[in-house]
Formats: C-alpha cells, sequence, structure tokens
C-alpha cells in the first residue's frame, strides 16, 4: 500500500487524546463529511438524515451485514459469480444459504433476503451499467429484498465511469431498500486504519445501528477524525489514482506483449488475465519471474483459469514486473 497523506495523519494525531468512548453513529461531522463527498465525488444526492454509519472497514461490515439483519438458515444471500470471498463467508456465518448469480433469471422462483453487488468488481474490475442496475433495483423492490453494493473501488474508472446504486439514474432518488458499502482502503491507503462507511436506506442504517451499539462495533474516535480530513480532502485521492492509473498504463500492455488476454479490467485495482491454461499453472509461470498474482478460482468456479493481479504495488515493483514480462514473454 501506498502511504497515507499527511492530511490524514495530522488529524489522527490531533485526535489522539480521546480516552472516552467512540460514538457508534460516528460524529456529526463524519457523516456530514460522508454525505457531502458521496454527491461531490458520485453524485449521490438526496442521503436522509441517519443514512450513514461508519463501520470498521468495509470487509467487517459485509462478513456480519447477514447476521446483522437476521438472516438464518431458511433464507437465501446472493453474492456475485465470481467474489471476494467474504460475500460467501458472511452468509454462510449467519447460516444461510448462498447462491452465486450474476443474472436474474438464474435464480428462477428463489426470493433472497439480501443481494450482494460489487462494482466496479474484485477481481475481475468488471462494472454493471446503469441499465442492469436499474433492473436489479427494481426486481429487488417488486419482492422487498435488500441489495447492498460494494463500491470500495467506484472511483477507479479507466474506461468507463461506474455509477453508485444510490445514484440518481440508477435509484431515481429513492433509497428504499439499498445499501452503498464504501471504503477508504484504497482511495485513501487506509486499509490500516480500518475506515469505511455504510450509506442509504435511513431504516435499514437504523436497524444496523441498534444491533452494532450492543456488539461493540464501533470505530476509534480518532480513525473518525482522519477519515473526515479523507473525506474533506480530494487532493490526495486524485494524487492516489494517478498513481494507480500510471502502474496500470505500464502492467497492462506488458501482459498484452506477453500472450496474456486481459478481461474486463475496465475498473478497479486489478487485472484479470487468463493464458488459457489452469490458474495455477499461470501462477506458477508468474511466480518463475518474481511476479506475485493470485488464482483466479479463488474468487469462484468460473475463474478457473484466470488470475489476479493487483496495482497496489509501488511503482518500482511495477516496473520490474513489466521488464521481466518483456524479457521472457512467450
Amino acid at each position: 500500500m501506498d502511504e497515507v497523506a499527511p492530511v490524514i495523519r495530522e488529524a489522527l494525531l490531533a485526535a489522539s487524546a480521546a480516552p472516552g468512548y467512540p460514538t457508534t453513529a460516528g460524529t456529526p461531522r463524519l457523516r456530514a463529511s460522508a454525505k457531502a463527498a458521496l454527491e461531490r465525488r458520485f453524485g449521490i444526492t438526496g442521503l436522509a438524515d441517519g443514512a450513514v454509519l461508519p463501520v470498521i472497514g468495509t470487509k467487517e461490515l459485509i462478513a456480519w451485514l447477514p447476521t446483522l439483519l437476521g438472516a438464518g438458515s431458511d433464507d437465501l444471500v446472493v453474492v456475485p459469480e465470481l467474489a471476494y470471498p467474504t460475500y460467501d463467508v458472511g452468509a454462510r456465518l449467519a447460516g444461510a444459504k448462498v447462491v452465486r448469480a450474476d443474472s436474474l433469471t438464474q435464480l428462477g422462483p428463489q426470493t433472497p433476503v439480501l443481494i450482494f453487488l460489487n462494482s466496479p468488481s474484485n477481481p475481475t474490475g468488471r462494472v454493471l451499467g446503469v441499465d442492469h442496475l436499474r433492473k436489479v433495483v427494481g426486481w429487488a423492490r417488486e419482492r422487498g429484498v435488500l441489495v447492498a453494493s460494494d463500491e470500495c473501488y467506484l472511483g477507479l474508472g479507466w474506461d468507463t465511469a461506474p455509477v453508485s446504486v444510490l445514484h440518481p439514474s440508477v435509484c431515481d432518488g429513492d433509497h428504499t431498500g439499498l445499501l452503498a458499502v464504501h471504503s477508504l482502503s484504497k482511495t485513501s491507503s487506509l486499509a490500516g486504519y480500518r475506515a469505511g462507511f455504510v450509506a442509504g436506506d435511513p431504516a435499514v442504517v437504523a436497524e444496523l445501528l441498534a444491533v452494532r451499539k450492543h456488539a461493540g462495533m464501533m470505530v476509534p474516535t480518532p480513525v473518525q477524525a482522519a477519515m473526515v480530513a479523507a473525506l474533506d480532502d480530494d487532493a490526495h485521492a486524485q494524487q492516489q489514482r494517478e498513481r494507480y492509473a500510471r502502474r496500470r498504463d505500464v502492467l497492462l500492455p506488458a501482459m498484452k506483449a506477453a500472450g496474456y488476454t486481459v478481461d474486463h479490467s475496465e475498473a478497479g485495482l486489478y487485472l484479470w488475465a487468463t493464458r488459457g491454461e489452469e490458474c495455477r499453472a499461470t501462477v506458477d509461470r508468474l511466480a518463475r519471474l518474481g511476479i506475485l498474482a493470485a488464482p483466479g478460482e479463488f474468487y469462484g468456479p468460473r475463474g478457473a483459469q484466470h488470475v489476479r493481479l493487483a496495482l497496489t504495488a509501488t511503482d518500482e515493483r511495477i516496473d520490474a514486473a513489466a521488464e521481466r514480462l518483456s524479457a521472457n514473454h512467450g
């Protein structure tokens, strides 16, 4: 990961003398900063009072969301066919059944209690368009199903502009039955701070808050102050985006020139690559060049012939990887 911007570190330090318990709901300043950043950066308008809740990193929220919502053995949770494993793990922690599906037609007569979306996707970098998102929202609302959209890479569109499930073009300004999950780990290099938040339907957010109070799920006060600094300052986020863009501009053509096909990858932090072989063979092939890749099967059966490469390494390491690919392609 890259360094934390000075403006964020200074805010953390200034708030470090905080002996009391933090607020589970988040400080008024933090909630206001989150709402303002969502509108300024992503065009999300009309968020109601009480529609934002800080979380201890979005992985925590995703893993415990089915449990916090009271899902159980009679309930079905839908996760993307290719996805970060935490969606599946969270459903199983609640004892719920899991279905991997990218299309609503794959569900047949089944009605889930929760649908997870992830756009831009980890691992594929795939972006769900407005029409797709509108269809999911409409289908879910007709059946009283909650939609939780993991949008931690929303600000990292390269070949297309990702859109939030809370954007007016998707939900017509009505956030009922919708949650958007946002992380500062990637855009502000705050993975070590465990800093994220969820926004959307205020009634659902209120239910989450009520349970989280009793479960001790509180973001530390200094971290909340650091989040305010990160959300209020767009300059550092733009600089971080430019770092990722430079790395992509180096690694993507190097992978293609070395004989790899890169699918999707139009947004986010990853290249989803294949040589048409079993993914473990590709992992081994790249490892011999000193390049670490994640096997695609880790993200679901459909990833069996793909690997995921991340843009989170330093510029020097990305340059070195591209040089090795160039020297050893074929």
